[in-house]
């Protein structure tokens, strides 16, 4: 069964003051945490893997600051890791000089016709817990939940009776505090769903997965996850979003995309 505490993060983030947050990544999730997390007040740095000539400078209007990756991996208070796990071994090293402290975040999903096979995955490792193993350092997970055109389109403030909520799994504390609260910064309502052990229930092809339920919903949908189905549910997604879109990288709009992924996974 899923943890039942569920928490709406009431307090503002590090006692209302304004956070160091580097994030890799300038895909659908990521350009769109850069947005969000600037107008939210903290100091953003933003990198990707072709450096940061290549970072659209609209992107950097909210006040973000295009880096490259080792500068956005120093002197920060937050890591938002939102790429390809096929990418995760690369940056591990440059991790690995973070702080103790440093409260990092993984975003990412792991899908085989992008990220080539991890049999670790493959054979039933949990996602999450995969990369922190590669990273060899605590981690959360957030945002992975939500599809790139919710995320961007339905934040709403906090209070606001159907909000739209996402799972956060964490081991420790602090992680799980500080995440918790830039989830509700981003407009979205976060749901305490337990530890990385358990954040299978928030992978792809999951009943909480991109199908946009509010925080009174989230218990049961991940209460009725079943990890064996799992794959073939993510894979089935996909599929149909290839022959509807016609290739596997554009995302679907934020109603179409949510009433596929609600018929096949719930």
């Amino acid at each position: 069964m899923a943890p039942d505490h569920s928490s709406r993060c009431e307090a503002t983030i590090a006692e209302e003051r304004r956070m160091k947050i580097g994030i890799l990544g300038t895909g659908h999730i990521g350009k769109t945490l850069v947005t969000k997390l600037s107008e939210a007040g903290h100091e953003v740095k933003v990198a990707n893997s072709r450096g940061p000539e290549t970072i659209d400078p609209e992107l950097l209007s909210a006040g973000a600051r295009a880096v490259t990756t080792e500068v956005a991996l120093t002197d920060v208070e937050v890591v938002v890791l939102s790429i390809p796990l096929n990418r995760i071994a690369g940056i591990a090293p440059l991790v690995a000089r973070l702080p103790d402290e440093t409260v990092v975040i993984d975003t990412s999903n792991y899908y085989p016709f992008r990220d080539s096979k991890i049999q670790a995955i493959e054979d039933g490792q949990v996602e999450s817990l995969w990369v922190a193993e590669q990273l060899g350092r605590p981690i959360a997970k957030a945002w992975n939940a939500i599809g790139s055109a919710s995320l961007a389109k339905k934040g709403k403030s906090a209070g606001t009776p159907d909000r739209i909520a996402i799972p956060v799994a964490a081991d420790r504390e602090r992680d799980r505090r500080v995440t918790m609260a830039l989830v509700s910064d981003t407009g979205l309502d976060a749901f305490d769903a337990g530890s990385l052990a358990a954040s299978w229930r928030q992978q792809a092809g999951a009943p909480v997965y991109c199908t946009d339920l509010t925080l009174a919903e989230i218990p049961s949908a991940l209460g009725a996850a079943e990890k064996d189905r799992l794959p073939k549910r993510r894979d089935l997604a996909v599929a149909v979003m290839q022959e509807r879109l016609g290739d596997g990288t554009t995302n679907p709009d934020e109603d179409w995309g949510v009433r596929l992924v609600r018929a096949i996974n719930m």
